[in-house]
């Protein structure tokens, strides 16, 4: 295919890499294999523990360099490198939608994002700043100002293979860090195409070695990071079961974490909802990238009204969807990520009947022409109760639960009631619920929107979620603070030295 030799990526292909430089590994290899039609897209010798220590004292050894840098000219630098994913946004987001599975306009969306964040953190490298008070000993001025941390590690996950990861590396890079990635080993040719971009761009800057580095491996490289006491911030996105590891050995040394976690997130209908765009809100956010996203839609929750429009309504928006090979832009939904993935589909419609879900939308595998890499679903809703368990696990596939309620007090609470923490939506043209849904009362969620749904997020507001979901932020607003080190300063500019408590000595 055309697009992988744009990109730089080989039938057999280096994992590691410390930004100019493939090192060599004696690593396993890493098959890459596309959902889409079952075929190997290529191979990738994964780090070992001697490739793994030359990249990190690589890494340490550039951030000296780094944040000597001033930050605007930190910002040129990824000015420069959204220029390079801008003209390779095309190839980019073709080799996304290969290699992961979501459709086409979702990977060209997502490189978008790439280039968004770029933007974003052009100007911010303009405006790290911190603060200034007054202190109460005379001829003495306080402030606060913010360092970089070092190195930064990225872990991200299959579903956003680059942007994720983006949204990390370029925030870090203007606030003086270097970097060090670990993406999905499911989707590791998505990483080899980003350094060979990003290499093209510091090899014209004349910037060194270490700043932008890549290990590909599997569960040991994540551990490896976790446990290294050279790496200040892991930014961990993945499941809720990955981040409590993660979690737990960077707290046992005091490190720092930020975790972008699993998510289950509602979407609240009101009787007084614009129906049109509740429907359209709700079938985007289920079936989108096939289920596979943090903030996809799992759970309607729906006015007794209004219930049996609004099921209706779905049933036959389902019956339109069409499900196919992602690179053609006809079809909304492609395959998940391999038969793994399928599997837990199949587990979650089971435990589902057990309980007593009645599915209204009957889902299953589908096999034959087109299908034929075995990890095509059909996107399928059941009607169920908040009670149920598998109501309360994220279930990475495009399955939707059905719930209903009278009054918005309980819409809220069982909205709340599960333990993640990520997105939430509700749809009303009534102030009172808005606002009661956006208030201490409402949504315990990270993100809460009005009359739009749960998926997709703006690179200006801060992503993350509560709870389970983590606690983390990236992203925008003034996520940039997560990788660096906050300092205060007072400085005594007087004749006198006053001592803390009104203490003296007689000297």
């Amino acid at each position: 295919m055309e697009f992988l030799k744009t990109l730089g990526i080989q039938e057999h292909n280096s994992g590691v890499s410390t930004g100019l430089t493939w090192l060599t590994s004696s690593g396993e290899k890493i098959k890459s294999y596309s959902p889409v039609d079952g075929k190997k897209i290529g191979t990738v010798t994964a780090a070992d523990k001697e490739s793994y220590e030359k990249v990190m004292q690589q890494a340490e050894a550039a951030f000296k360099h780094w944040r000597m840098v001033p930050a605007p000219k930190r910002g040129e630098l990824v000015r420069q490198v959204g220029e390079a994913l801008r003209q390779y946004k095309e190839p980019l987001g073709k080799l996304v939608s290969y290699e992961m599975g979501k459709s086409l306009q979702e990977g060209m969306g997502e490189v978008q994002e790439m280039i968004d964040i770029c933007d974003f953190a052009v100007g911010l490298s303009r405006q790290l700043h911190g603060f200034t008070m007054h202190s109460e000993r005379p001829g003495h001025r306080m402030y606060e100002q913010y360092h970089p941390l070092g190195i930064v590690g990225i872990i991200s996950a299959f579903n956003f293979p680059v942007a994720v990861w983006s949204w990390n590396s370029m925030l870090a890079w203007v606030c003086g860090n270097v970097c060090v990635w670990k993406p999905s080993e499911k989707t590791p040719l998505c990483a080899v195409a980003c350094q060979n971009i990003i290499a093209e761009v510091f090899k014209k800057n004349n910037i060194p070695e270490g700043v932008c580095n890549l290990i590909i491996g599997g569960r040991n490289v994540g551990e490896w990071m976790s446990a290294d006491n050279r790496i200040p911030l892991v930014s961990a996105t993945g499941s809720t079961r990955m981040g409590k590891a993660v979690g737990a050995v960077v707290a046992a040394r005091l490190g720092r974490s930020l975790l972008e976690l699993g998510g289950n997130n509602a979407i609240i209908i009101s009787k007084d909802a614009d129906l049109d765009i509740a429907i359209l809100g709700s079938l985007f956010g289920a079936v989108g990238t096939a289920g596979q996203r943090c903030t996809t839609t799992r759970r309607l929750i729906i006015h007794e009204d209004v219930y049996e429009t609004v099921k209706q309504k779905l049933i036959s928006a389902y019956k339109q969807l069409k499900i196919g090979n992602p690179l053609d832009a006809q079809n909304h939904v492609g395959p998940l990520i391999d038969t793994d993935a399928v599997q837990l589909y199949q587990d979650a419609i089971e435990k589902c009947k057990a309980e007593g879900g009645n599915f209204v939308v009957e889902g299953g595998v589908l096999s034959g022409g087109g299908f034929e890499s075995g990890c095509y679903v059909r996107p399928c809703i059941a009607e169920a109760k908040p009670g149920y368990k598998i109501v309360q696990h994220e279930t990475f596939a495009p399955i939707l639960y059905l719930l209903s309620y009278k009054t918005i007090g309980e819409a809220i609470a069982i909205q709340n009631e599960v333990p993640q923490g990520l997105s939430s939506a509700i749809m009303t043209l009534n102030m009172r619920e808005a606002e009661t849904f956006l208030s201490h009362i409402g949504s315990d969620c990270g993100i809460a929107n009005v009359n739009i749904g749960t998926s997709g997020a703006e690179i200006g507001g801060a992503f993350g979620g509560e709870k389970e979901t983590g606690g983390g932020r990236e992203s925008g607003s003034d996520a940039w603070k997560a990788y660096m080190r906050r300092q205060t300063n007072t400085i005594n500019y007087s004749t006198s030295l006053p001592l803390a408590q009104g203490i003296k000595f007689d000297i």
